[in-house]
């Protein structure tokens, strides 16, 4: 009896998750907002800068304004940052009720496919980022995360939604929750830690004060370079031992279930890489001589390896770990 699902949690669990795309959602509306005012508040400061350079060189008196230009729509954009992390924290609340009503309507730690494993990883992921963002100037970055967030979550909704179910037998084990979990938080903090290092790269392409192009008019809102480097770095800082620890669980458990500590199954290979990329990339961070751009493609690489692992690895290819529920 104590492997039946509860139906009506599983239900709570679906539609709170449904619910929390949709705050999320209007957070990204509402982050689009403020990314556009926070630009046309940066253009104003800009051409007012240019016009008394202008008369101050042509021998004209200097201006003194009578108030900031910039003033009410710095505060009229401040509110739009401030509803935008409001929503946030009303959609991870949301999404974590999520979590723990799908273990509940399991009856067991949710973690045993592919849906409960995005639904974990996109959760930790909204926590982290809405610690990481709270300063002010940096809410700039909403629009860049949410919006392949809401993505996820949507592909997760659709895609790899799967009914709450007993877990396989070879599944239904204490290591579960403590190999799954430590992989799961460590590979969201490195998402996160590879997102900014993807902006960074933006920014040191089109440089504050200096952006040009198309390109340099969607970049002109974001943090400077310095900041987004320090946030994926301090982040990768976390993922490296969180991640490693996991792949050490996961060889202990593959020794009690399989008499093994390693197979060279392709979601062992594919992880043990993205480990080795990760210390990498905090190796080149510390070493004299390494551009900070280059370490900051390995970082790059590193995400994109996750997203591989998570998406291809485990829907196409079959392997020991091919618990899924889709190939």
């Amino acid at each position: 009896m104590g492997m039946l699902v509860n139906t009506t949690m599983a239900e709570l669990s679906d539609l709170t998750f449904r619910t929390a795309f949709i705050v999320y959602i209007v957070a990204l509306i509402l982050a689009f907002i403020y990314y556009g005012r926070v630009n046309s508040v940066i253009e104003a400061r800009r051409e007012a800068l240019a016009e008394k350079k202008v008369l101050v060189g042509a021998g004209g008196p200097e201006v003194v304004e009578k108030h900031k230009p910039d003033e009410d729509m710095i505060a009229n954009a401040r509110k739009w940052a401030g509803m935008t992390q409001a929503l946030v924290w009303v959609g991870v609340a949301l999404h974590l009720v999520a979590f723990v009503t799908r273990g509940l309507a399991a009856n067991r730690f949710p973690l045993g496919n592919l849906y409960e494993y995005i639904l974990f990883m996109t959760a930790v992921i909204m926590v982290v980022v809405a610690v990481v963002v709270q300063r002010k100037n940096w809410h700039t970055v909403w629009p860049w995360l949410l919006f392949p967030m809401v993505i996820a979550m949507f592909l997760n909704s659709t895609v790899f939604h799967m009914q709450a179910a007993p877990v396989v037998p070879a599944l239904q084990s204490y290591w579960l929750p403590v190999h799954v979990s430590s992989v799961s938080v460590g590979a969201s903090v490195g998402l996160v830690s590879g997102a900014f290092a993807l902006l960074y790269l933006l920014r040191m392409h089109q440089p504050r004060g200096k952006e040009h192009g198309v390109l340099g008019a969607i970049a002109r809102p974001l943090p400077d370079a310095k900041t987004l480097d320090q946030i994926a770095y301090k982040t990768a800082v976390v993922t490296l031992p969180l991640f490693g620890i996991g792949i050490v669980f996961g060889a202990i458990w593959a020794e009690v279930a399989w008499g093994r500590f390693w197979g060279w199954d392709a979601k062992e290979t594919v992880s043990m890489i993205t480990w080795i990329l990760y210390a990498a990339y905090l190796h080149a961070r510390a070493t004299a001589g390494w551009k900070s751009a280059a370490a900051a493609w390995i970082n790059v690489f590193a995400m994109a390896m996750t997203i591989f692992n998570m998406t291809y690895v485990n829907t196409v290819i079959a392997g020991l770990h091919s618990y899924a529920g889709l190939n």
